[in-house]
């Protein structure tokens, strides 16, 4: 069978939470505050590196990507999202829905690359602070982002292909407000196992894998730092970390918990399913730039400095 000749339907039905329907629209308001949230959180970020010299550093370059990301996902959504819950739109054309899909996975393979970066920023700073500045260069830091861009986009280029040489005649309503590849892959009416295979081939060589480099990274800075003999700078030197750590927490565990649900929850409620994909798609936004402009008095200082410039 041709990779083109099968039959797929013009367009998905995307679905809100199911069960609470009627209460859409009372959802949209808590929505878009979310978003509203994410977005001028993680742009003044981004703002606020740009403009203050003080913070043109290897560990707030790399905040800056993590808040590109965040912004990159957040916009990813927010088009078919507020379509559901608005204005109860839920049509979604196929080629679009396969585009959003691929942004999606994405952006958010793109977090973890980056957060695994920042474990590796912490690790020099603490293990190797006399090299901290000629190991983390302009560009040394570029080229880890654009590597974890490339790892990516190479990563998920065929999951478009993967779902558009599969006929989908079984329904085309999605479980989701948002198109994703173990959604779509579910109504086709032919084999998935290479779907099935590869998308946990992705999630174990991506994500597991740097979630696994993450948790060595902090075994060796935790030793570094029990190394340290004063207790003062101890804590000094594990604080320096505690953004980092509440940023991979709020990514992975939201992540972990979809994953288990989506493996071992055949018989939850399909709300539950859907609510723990919107708490790792949209929580993690929101909360990124909370977490380093109330942890990290360099970016709560320079935030300030920044919006009293533009007072004046």
């Amino acid at each position: 069978m041709g990779m083109y000749n099968v039959t797929h339907p013009a367009s998905f039905l995307l679905t809100g939470i199911p069960g609470l329907e009627s209460s859409h629209p009372w959802l949209a308001g808590p929505l878009c505050m979310m978003y509203a949230m994410a977005l001028l959180g993680n742009t003044v970020i981004l703002q606020t590196v740009r403009g203050e010299p003080s913070l043109h550093a290897p560990m707030y370059y790399f905040l800056s990507m993590l808040s590109f990301s965040d912004v990159a996902m957040s916009m990813a959504t927010l088009p078919t999202v507020l379509r559901t819950f608005c204005l109860d739109a839920r049509n979604i054309a196929f080629d679009a829905c396969l585009f959003q899909m691929f942004c999606i996975h994405s952006f958010s393979m793109m977090e973890s690359g980056i957060l695994l970066a920042m474990s590796f920023d912490r690790y020099v700073a603490i293990c190797n602070p006399l090299r901290y500045a000629t190991m983390l260069t302009n560009e040394v830091i570029a080229g880890m982002g654009f590597a974890v861009t490339a790892r990516s986009f190479i990563t998920l280029f065929p999951l478009p292909f993967l779902i558009k040489r599969l006929p989908i005649c079984r329904s085309n309503v999605l479980s989701h407000s948002y198109c994703l590849h173990p959604d779509m892959m579910k109504l086709a009416c032919a084999d998935i196992t290479i779907n099935s295979i590869y998308g946990l081939f992705v999630l174990v060589s991506t994500f597991g894998m740097d979630l696994l480099f993450i948790f060595l990274s902090y075994m060796l800075i935790l030793r570094s730092v029990l190394a340290i003999a004063s207790r003062e700078e101890r804590l000094k030197a594990l604080n320096t970390c505690v953004s980092h750590i509440l940023a991979v927490l709020a990514f992975y565990v939201p992540m972990i918990g979809v994953s288990t649900v989506h493996r071992f929850g055949k018989d939850a409620p399909r709300y539950l399913h859907v609510l723990m994909s919107n708490i790792y798609l949209f929580v993690p936004p929101v909360l990124n730039p909370l977490i380093y402009s109330a942890k990290t008095k360099e970016i709560r200082r320079a935030i300030f400095r920044m919006f009293q410039r533009i007072k004046k």
